[in-house]
């Protein structure tokens, strides 16, 4: 029995019918903000049900395939499929907790990340990468905090509404950065202070440019060590294998 629900887990197939089935419950998600008829939405009724309960099959799968039980909710990824299947649970009509359901329904498409290897990398990078990118983002903060303190003083007088506090500078500064119509604010400063563009490319230079290939890099960075992690682990358990069927091999010579 264990050897079959194994099997089962681990099986291409299955994993595809999973996927496909979590891609046809964000499509139904989806389908629902649209304005349908009522039998369409009976239909949606009935076809999620068919997911929440599959859902439960394919925890339950994983679950019993597990070789140690114990552990299997100290991994974070079965915890959190666990808990959208879980509160997946709560139906969505008549109940005080529906609002809480339907959430938790759109949350199933996250459980594609739990799903495919490679996402689970990316997803466990970015956490990882977190402590250097809190450093980052701390130094990108040093420099909005100058640079809209230094607009506010010079230019609120030109446009309040852009540079009226140190807040709504910082605002603006993002938008500089996002360089969405930011030359539209350049050549309103330029028209009083003529070298205000100095201000404008030494912050796009400091954020835009450093600031953003710097988070890029710490990223890619972790990213390639939790591959070479993954690579590590792999080519462990394959020499452990090769020595177990070493192992075998003689002691089958020895039995001949």
């Amino acid at each position: 029995m264990y050897k079959s629900l194994k099997a089962l887990k681990e099986n291409k197939l299955f994993e595809f019918l999973v996927i496909s089935v979590i891609i046809i419950s964000a499509l139904e998600i989806g389908a629902k903000t649209f304005d349908l008829p009522e039998s369409f939405n009976s239909g949606t009724r009935i076809l999620d049900l068919l997911i929440t309960v599959f859902f439960v099959f394919e925890i339950s799968i994983r679950f019993l395939a597990d070789e140690d039980k114990r552990s299997f909710f100290k991994n974070g990824w079965n915890i959190f499929d666990s808990l959208v299947v879980a509160i997946s649970l709560i139906p969505t009509d008549n109940s005080e907790l529906v609002l809480l359901a339907r959430l938790v329904r759109i949350f199933r498409v996250l459980r594609m990340i739990s799903i495919v290897p490679e996402l689970r990398v990316l997803i466990n990078s970015l956490i990882k990468a977190l402590p250097q990118l809190g450093y980052v983002v701390l130094l990108m903060f040093i420099i909005f905090y100058i640079y809209a303190a230094l607009g506010s003083f010079m230019f609120s007088e030109i446009n309040p509404v852009l540079w009226g506090d140190i807040a709504i500078s910082m605002l603006t500064l993002f938008r500089i950065m996002t360089f969405e119509d930011w030359t539209d604010i350049l050549y309103e400063t330029m028209e009083v202070y003529r070298f205000s563009w100095l201000f404008y490319l030494s912050f796009i230079f400091f954020t835009a440019f450093t600031f953003l290939n710097m988070v890029i890099g710490i990223v890619v960075n972790v990213m390639e060590d939790e591959r070479n992690l993954i690579k590590a682990k792999t080519e462990t358990s394959m020499n452990d294998l090769q020595k177990e069927l070493q192992e075998i091999k003689q002691m089958l010579k020895k039995l001949q």
